[in-house]
Parts: structure tokens; C-alpha cells; sequence
């Protein structure tokens, strides 16, 4: 029983840790893709 709640815990922890991982990379992708988008749109109203 104990070994199988480490290993649990374990998978649990892992999982985490990698959708914390996605979360951001994915985050900053759209944090960066619509500030580019923003300026490009500032840029045409200027023209």
C-alpha cells in the first residue's frame, strides 16, 4: 500500500510540474503574439 501511494504521488507531482511547464511556454506564446499583433495594428493606423 505504501509503495503504490509513492508511486501515486509521484505520477501526481510529475504531471504537475509538466502542465505548470506547458501553462507558461503556452502563456508567453500568446503574450508575445498579441503584443505583435498590437503593433502591427498601431503601425497601420499610423500610415
Amino acid at each position: 500500500m505504501d509503495e503504490q501511494l509513492r508511486t501515486i504521488l509521484i505520477i501526481i507531482v510529475s504531471v504537475s510540474i509538466f502542465g505548470l511547464i506547458v501553462f507558461v511556454m503556452v502563456k508567453n506564446y500568446i503574450k508575445n503574439k498579441i503584443n505583435y499583433l498590437v503593433e502591427k495594428e498601431k503601425d497601420k493606423k499610423l500610415k
